[in-house]
């Protein structure tokens, strides 16, 4: 299950822009190329953020297309699956291009119950009142 090493990746991403706050949900764009789906992507984070600032957190999936060139007619196209066939003449002599991507696009935080600092003082001034 090659899931297991992206989501190692993820989780490797995700600790790194946390900086110690507990993750709630991340984005993730991922090339066709790699043929992950979100409900294997999601049992493998699980498993690899078991202990971690991101237990618990979900992983949301875009996938982007491959682009398809078909040797045969010159065909260009954008596909989701890597193994399609030509959408002009059927052919599946094909070359591939991009789909390989693997981008953290966003991480969403837990919210903290409790803000430090004194509630009866503005906070906005260290030295106290002026």
């Amino acid at each position: 299950m090659h899931e297991f090493g992206i989501a190692e990746a993820i989780l490797d991403a995700v600790e790194r822009r946390a900086e110690g706050r507990r993750v709630e949900r991340a984005r993730v764009q991922a090339g066709a190329m790699l043929r992950i789906t979100e409900p294997a992507i999601n049992q493998a984070f699980a498993l690899i953020a078991d202990g971690s600032l991101a237990e618990g957190a979900r992983v949301d999936l875009v996938i982007v297309p491959v682009q398809l060139i078909c040797r045969s007619c010159g065909q260009t196209a954008q596909s989701a699956d890597p193994f399609a066939t030509c959408p002009e003449c059927g052919g599946t002599d094909i070359d591939t291009e991009g789909g390989d991507d693997l981008v953290l696009e966003s991480i969403q935080m837990t919210e903290a119950a409790h803000v430090p600092g004194n509630p009866r003082r503005d906070r906005g001034n260290p030295d106290g009142p002026s």
